[in-house]
């Protein structure tokens, strides 16, 4: 039977160093021509995927932690954060010297000038620190916004803004989604599109966003590089993604 392949992209696609391993692109085209499908499934945007798209001639994708879904070239989902909760947030952060990243399909657009949590962060994604515009979340649709604080100072943004929820990702960093907006949501409405079933569902992914997809999907592996409580999660756990984990997965559960 067909599955459909649910993909995280950092440290599940991607190693260590943010390259792609000639071993998991062996896989995934294998896997193809064995008649399964692939999607993507990250908290990146789309246009911080184009690459990875292109390289494995993929394109489904679930971004944004599922606010932005796109299935053979065609969105099929959007929702954007609502702008008065945004602005309220931003005022929030702004007021404790905590910096902003807003992002749509587009690009990601930063509150401030510079800033070393930013640089920091967006840095490990391997791409530069985003242009500025103030009030960009004023004027245009916000997938999904990043808001820079470390672990210590994170809880009062849960206490303070419950319809929404912040994610971290990142030493110094929290997504921020509508509420419920997960990989999970995502899965839901992409499978409305493929003609998936969830039963037809394995999800791979390493992080704290991809719980919910793990819990949602059919079958779900984790890699050993992966987050605590997302190995204790999940049905499975391969090897680390630097050691042909992701492959070692895919031969372990017969797709390849």
């Amino acid at each position: 039977m067909p599955k459909l392949l649910l993909l995280d992209i950092d440290g599940t696609l991607l190693d260590s160093q943010k390259k792609l391993p000639a071993s998991a692109k062996e896989a995934l085209q294998q896997a193809r021509l064995n008649g399964h499908d692939l999607a993507i499934a990250t908290g990146r945007g789309p246009f911080m995927i184009k690459e990875i798209l292109k390289e494995l001639e993929i394109n489904t994708y679930i971004t944004f932690n599922g606010q932005y879904i796109s299935h053979n070239g065609k969105t099929v989902h959007k929702q954007a954060l609502d702008v008065n909760m945004l602005k309220k947030i931003f005022e929030f952060a702004e007021q404790r010297d905590h910096p902003f990243v807003f992002m749509n399909e587009e690009k990601m657009i930063s509150s401030i000038d510079y800033h070393p949590d930013i640089d920091e962060s967006i840095k490990s994604l391997k791409i530069p620190h985003p242009e500025v515009e103030k009030d960009f979340h004023l004027n245009n649709e916000v997938y999904q916004a990043l808001v820079f604080c470390g672990k210590d100072e994170e809880q009062q943004y849960h206490d303070t803004f419950k319809e929404v929820d912040f994610v971290r990702w990142h030493r110094v960093s929290c997504d921020v989604t509508p509420k419920g907006g997960t990989k999970a949501s995502g899965i839901k409405n992409l499978i409305k599109a493929t003609g998936h079933s969830i039963e037809d569902t394995i999800a791979f992914g390493d992080g704290l966003n991809d719980l919910q997809m793990m819990d949602v999907a059919r079958f779900s592996v984790a890699m050993e590089n992966g987050h605590e409580e997302t190995k204790k999660r999940a049905s499975y756990v391969t090897d680390h993604v630097d050691n042909d984990g992701l492959a070692k997965a895919f031969k372990h559960l017969n797709l390849i």
